[in-house]
């Protein structure tokens, strides 16, 4: 495996790890009632913590892929030189919060109750913060990068709530058709596709003003980035189609057609998330691409 397809795939999961623990933690640090949290941070565990776990190695091994880039491969990733140069850059000098905000989300797992999940949203939060402040999104100076990297913020926050949202969407419709748990679970269901709406429509237009920010307007040319960035609007907007299909025409025959339409809708639940899955997989390409 090349350096760079490693770096690809890492970053990849790191963005999945991010979107899943800040996705999780919403739900049981702010989104559920009070009393229906502790069952469903029980619900989510394994979900928070293998998030939490990969986002802190997968920011360790982008720092060390990070590290070869700029030497001359995979030798140089051991070379203690170019890791303290590395760390004197930009990248190095964000990355390193970067891992704080990590070792807070691992360190969090050893605590409980509503603290552990505040502690796991704001680590999940920051490191998708941080993220902002590297790569294209870093791109610019003076007042249009604070517009650059304020907007990249949102973007990701959004993406994170939309995205990361969706696996435990699949993990409540269980609850939703248990007796015990069916009200606390139809509330917080209810809750993630109030502010859903919301979510959806500022990754739209927070996408639209980076693509504006990244590769002016008009664009000069149509290369490689400009392509995949294509590709990617037309997938968001499948995930869009989906969710307007899945909150207008499916979630109000739940009633009438019972266990058909919650059949249809976990389907394509999980196929809106696979389709983020790629979307992920496309931002993390971005990064070793000249905006073009």
């Amino acid at each position: 495996m090349s350096l760079s397809l490693f770096y690809v795939l890492c970053r990849w999961l790191h963005f999945a790890a991010l979107m899943s623990l800040t996705g999780g933690s919403v739900y049981t640090a702010l989104m559920a009632p009070a009393r229906f949290r502790d069952y469903l941070a029980g619900r989510f565990h394994l979900l928070l913590v293998t998030s939490a776990v990969s986002a802190l190695v997968t920011a360790i091994l982008l720092l060390a892929a990070q590290t070869g880039l700029m030497g001359n491969g995979w030798a140089d990733m051991l070379n203690v030189g170019i890791w303290q140069a590395v760390l004197q850059t930009s990248f190095g000098q964000v990355w390193q919060w970067q891992l704080v905000a990590a070792v807070v989300g691992v360190v969090a797992l050893r605590i409980t109750g509503l603290p552990r999940q505040q502690l796991l949203l704001l680590s999940g939060a920051g490191q998708l913060i941080g993220l902002a402040y590297v790569g294209h999104a870093a791109m610019l100076d003076g007042a249009m990068g604070i517009l650059q990297r304020s907007n990249q913020i949102v973007h990701l926050i959004a993406g994170a709530f939309w995205a990361g949202g969706l696996l435990p969407v699949l993990l409540l419709m269980r609850d939703a058709r248990q007796l015990n748990t069916r009200y606390d679970a139809i509330r917080t269901l209810m809750c993630f596709s109030r502010y859903g709406h919301l979510a959806v429509a500022l990754v739209v237009i927070s996408g639209v003003v980076n693509a504006l920010l990244i590769l002016n307007w008009p664009p000069t040319s149509f290369g490689l980035y400009s392509q995949l960035l294509l590709l990617k609007t037309l997938l968001v907007a499948a995930m869009c189609g989906v969710a307007v299909f899945n909150r207008y025409w499916l979630v109000p025959r739940f009633q009438r057609s019972g266990e058909s339409a919650q059949y249809h809708f976990m389907h394509t639940t999980l196929a809106e998330l696979l389709v983020a899955a790629l979307v992920l997989l496309l931002v993390s390409v971005f990064a070793t691409l000249e905006p073009a």
